[in-house]
């Protein structure tokens, strides 16, 4: 397993890759399927339930985490581009228990009510290189600067997400 971040990022855009050790159709189905998603999404110490999968351009995932303690939170994928097993392009939010964007549950000030998202996989033999591009979708300075100064918050997040995932393709290989 390995981390590295992208040389070519913009001082705004979050850039992670990760490798893993599984075939990349088998990293692309458990990003691309509601059934294997429920497993790995999220934060740790987090239940996620999809509520709504249309995988599709134009299509939505709906969906709720419970964490151990506090309320359940929503959010929504609306999906762009789905390139079967090289791409998947979407914009993710905050959003409530009817899809419809919904402030941050953070309170983080400035938050952007939108990110752009584009997650490659790259095959490498029987392992996967797996790279989440992410920036606001209408960048503004004050949005640019609240999601920059999060940047590390989201790489340890999705460090313990990027943990799950690896655990549970072990769990199904």
């Amino acid at each position: 397993m390995n981390d590295r971040s992208a040389a070519n990022a913009t001082e705004t855009e979050l850039v992670l890759t990760r490798t893993f050790d599984a075939p990349r159709e088998l990293v692309f189905k458990a990003f691309t399927e509601a059934e294997h998603l429920k497993y790995w999404w999220g934060p740790k110490g987090t239940s996620l339930t999809v509520e709504k999968f249309d995988l599709r351009p134009g299509g939505i995932m709906l969906y709720s985490m419970q964490p151990e303690s506090g309320p359940k939170m929503w959010g929504r994928f609306v999906y762009q581009e789905i390139v079967t097993p090289e791409k998947v392009v979407f914009v993710n939010s905050f959003a409530d228990e009817n899809g419809e964007l919904a402030p941050n549950p953070f309170q983080i000030h400035n938050w952007p009510e939108e990110i752009w998202n584009v997650w490659t996989f790259e095959e490498q033999g029987d392992r996967t290189i797996l790279t989440l591009r992410g920036r606001p979708l209408r960048e503004t300075p004050e949005g640019n600067e609240a999601f920059r100064g999060m940047h590390d918050s989201m790489k340890q997040g999705f460090g313990g997400t990027f943990e799950q995932l690896e655990a549970y393709l072990a769990s199904i290989l």
